[in-house]
């Protein structure tokens, strides 16, 4: 890891701070984001300390607000540093809600607000290859049939906000598919993954005694973050871009996370991302 330059988003708490802590402890450069400067400037401390590495750093970035994406991407960018290595790690889920431009929280979060964090920040991946792309999605992923494209410009139903969940993650699985064919020969390689059912905050805002059932048997943020680990930096996946892992193993997608479904994704997340930002 010596070297190398990773940036983990949501890395202040759960699995994102223990991929980032294991990332500083091998010596790599790590940007932490948060939405908050005192959560953020917190996590990087108590990596430092944890760690003894120094080269760890906080940028703000709120995924909710593309106008905070846009300025998280040119503040790393004016570093002029390379970046080997961007984790899509930052997620919400259990809550309702709509994006500052009006797009569903889940959806705006999870998929939107990485999609244009990686489009801004592409060229200098593609300048600093070999480099790669780690989205976190879910295996949640596997329960959502299809995207309604009209469910994603307005505020979530439901108790637990699980349909929003996985419609959000198959965005992930579908994104990280595209994703590679379109840098296909350039050296950036990608990989979405499912984390397993992991107790961190992201299930915070889930109502109780839902919280209480469902994180009752889920696994800690350090397996949680091992198969992210895995996709950002082992030599057996080097060569490999645009798949689904599981445990640190290759494992198919949902059956609906198909190439043309893929690209028009794509196509509409480019739309919805350009300034000045529209919901169709």
């Amino acid at each position: 890891m010596i070297d190398r330059t990773f940036l983990v988003t949501g890395a202040n708490t759960g699995i994102g701070l223990a991929t980032a802590t294991s990332l500083a402890a091998a010596g790599g450069r790590v940007y932490v984001t948060a939405r908050t400067a005192d959560k953020g400037e917190a996590a990087v401390a108590s990596i430092k300390a944890s760690t003894g590495n120094d080269s760890v750093a906080f940028l703000p970035l709120d995924l909710a607000d593309l106008d905070s994406v846009r300025a998280c991407a040119a503040a790393f960018l004016a570093l002029d540093e390379p970046l080997h290595v961007l984790i899509n790690n930052a997620g919400v889920a259990g809550r309702q809600g709509v994006t500052k431009q009006g797009f569903e929280l889940a959806f705006g979060v999870n998929h939107l607000g990485h999609f244009a964090l990686t489009a801004a920040l592409l060229d200098r991946l593609t300048s600093s290859a070999p480099s790669r792309v780690v989205t976190v999605a879910s295996d949640a992923h596997y329960t959502a049939r299809g995207l309604d494209y009209a469910e994603l410009h307005r505020r979530g139903h439901g108790l637990t906000g699980m349909h929003q969940y996985a419609v959000s993650k198959l965005c992930n699985v579908l994104f990280s598919a595209e994703l590679a064919r379109r840098v296909s020969g350039t050296g950036v390689t990608t990989y979405a993954l499912h984390p397993g059912v992991v107790a961190s905050d992201i299930w915070r805002r889930v109502p109780w005694p839902f919280r209480q059932l469902m994180k009752s048997r889920m696994l800690s943020t350090d397996d949680g973050a091992k198969t992210s680990l895995y996709c950002a930096t082992s030599a057996d996946v080097e060569k490999d871009s645009g798949l689904f892992y599981d445990k640190c193993a290759e494992r198919e997608p949902s059956r609906y996370a198909t190439p043309e479904l893929a690209a028009e994704l794509w196509q509409r997340s480019e739309q919805w991302t350009a300034q000045p930002a529209q919901p169709a």
